[in-house]
């Protein structure tokens, strides 16, 4: 089945006008939780530095396995 120029339009605005408002959902989601991280790394930063240090020990046993 061929498409003009116009349906081909069509097709992509219709899946524009679906797409768009799921990644800016998505966008304000990832903002929301990045505020969330910052202002518990602010309120708990010897927690947060503790755990940084504790993750690094760890992936740095596992990289020297192999």
């Amino acid at each position: 089945m061929e498409m003009n120029p116009q349906q081909m339009a069509d097709k992509a605005r219709q899946f524009q006008d679906r797409v768009v408002p799921q990644i800016d959902e998505a966008r304000q989601n990832l903002v929301d939780m990045n505020d969330r991280v910052v202002s518990f790394i602010r309120a708990n930063p010897g927690t947060c530095l503790l755990g940084a240090v504790a993750v690094g020990f760890l992936v740095g046993r596992i990289a020297s396995r192999r």
